[in-house]
């Protein structure tokens, strides 16, 4: 099993930045990828972000140039730098990491106000 605890989420002014963390734990061999996704209201889940195990991302077009996703693989923990936020960016951010199969984290609130 490969537990996923997310923090960082918050309340913001539009314009705003916050800094998401995703730290994984448990049974981990090789987690590749690692990313985000995100959750708004009435709306399906999308993705957001993601990083491999070689630091290849990928983006959503509607944060490219605002967010930056990193990773510290010495501490199984990924990281979404997130930067000149929107209103439409307010959703519940999850954290995702592939370890043999598909893991998803708990979910954290960014509300951004305008």
């Amino acid at each position: 099993q490969v537990q996923l605890v997310e923090s960082g989420g918050g309340l913001v002014q539009a314009g705003g930045s916050l800094r998401l963390s995703c730290a994984a734990s448990g049974s981990i061999f090789s987690i590749n990828p690692m990313g985000w996704h995100r959750q708004a209201p009435g709306k399906q889940r999308e993705l957001v972000a993601t990083i491999t195990s070689r630091n290849q991302t990928n983006y959503a077009d509607f944060v490219k140039g605002r967010f930056t996703i990193s990773r510290d693989s010495t501490q199984n923990t990924v990281y979404l730098q997130m930067n000149n936020l929107k209103p439409d960016d307010t959703a519940v951010y999850y954290c995702y990491a592939v370890v043999r199969q598909l893991y998803w984290g708990q979910g954290t609130q960014v509300t951004v106000s305008s």
